[in-house]
């Protein structure tokens, strides 16, 4: 798991995957084909009890597909763009053009590391004001030459930092939002692992949002929420179960328009499927929306997200 720790309640399903990559690896094709049937019904077992705490570890599996691996499972003549043109470049967001089934498209997304050096680099997946401001002029640019959207979420949250006060997260996270409501040019988001807090939605605005089954989506961490509700980490699973983070909560909420299926155990048990899951998710979105006139997104989009929430009149 790429040096990461294996949550207690994975141990025998990740046991049991190395045992059929080794078998597999030893040609022993009856030996490979016994343990994937256990591997099956373990992963059947798991993710059939799975508590919302237990889903937010998942979500933050190492070996999850990030940004790049989408693009280089599903796009061709991937070109990145870096900087914000104001102050730096932030590897904690990529963006850049691509080939999507013949046709170009633009990609911004959050992207983790996946060993200690590449995560320090991307800084854990959590962007500075830079990352978002590269992410907006990549979406004017898909705008100016009516490309869609295509956004990738998956972050613990903005960085916390002094430094990125400094520079305006905050500013920099609202005028994202205020921009993605506005342009006209399709944006289809998927949530892939982590939805972290603002952090997230300002990528997040689009006019389909499909969610991952075992990704998370809320605005804290339970982690956070545990420490600010009852200053005690021991109720991070109580937190989970509060914020209503998971895909079925938030398609109850209308804040998701689909949950894409994973593959059994969670995308990590086979990132190809779950990226060509997306994929065809993808496809069906943008064929839809490229038949909207770009001057009625905004509109439509507006009235998706304004629905979104419930309030009560005393």
């Amino acid at each position: 798991m790429a040096g990461a720790a294996v949550p207690s309640f994975l141990a025998t399903l990740e046991a049991l995957r190395q045992q059929v990559s080794e078998a597999e690896r030893q040609g022993d094709r009856a030996e490979a084909a016994r343990l994937k049937e256990q591997l099956d019904a373990e992963a059947r077992r798991v993710t059939a009890t799975v508590t919302p705490w237990q889903r937010c570890l998942i979500a933050r599996h190492a070996e999850r597909p990030y940004t790049l691996d989408y693009v280089r499972g599903l796009m061709t003549d991937w070109v990145e763009l870096h900087g914000d043109r104001g102050f730096a470049d932030d590897p904690a967001i990529v963006t850049g053009l691509a080939s999507f089934d013949g046709d170009s498209v633009v990609v911004v997304g959050h992207q983790k590391g996946r060993d200690t050096r590449d995560r320090l680099y991307r800084n854990f997946g959590q962007p500075r004001p830079e990352g978002y401001r590269k992410a907006l002029r990549v979406m004017r640019l898909a705008e100016k030459f009516r490309l869609p959207v295509i956004s990738f979420v998956d972050t613990p949250g903005a960085y916390p930092g002094i430094d990125a006060e400094e520079r305006g997260q905050a500013e920099a996270i609202a005028r994202n939002l205020r921009e993605m409501a506005a342009l006209e040019t399709p944006i289809v988001v998927v949530v892939t692992g982590e939805g972290g807090s603002g952090g997230a939605l300002a990528i997040g605005v689009g006019d389909r949002v499909f969610m991952l089954e075992h990704a998370v989506y809320s605005v804290i961490s339970p982690e956070g929420c545990a420490a600010i509700l009852w200053k005690d980490q021991s109720e991070t699973q109580r937190a989970a179960e509060a914020l209503r983070l998971t895909a079925n909560d938030l398609l109850g909420f209308g804040v998701i328009d689909e949950i894409l299926p994973e593959p059994l155990g969670g995308a990590h048990m086979d990132p190809p499927l779950a990226v060509r899951t997306v994929g065809t998710a993808l496809r069906t979105a943008l064929a839809e929306l490229r038949r909207i006139r770009p001057a009625d997104l905004p509109r439509r989009r507006y009235a998706k997200f304004r629905k979104m929430g419930a309030f009560l009149e005393r």
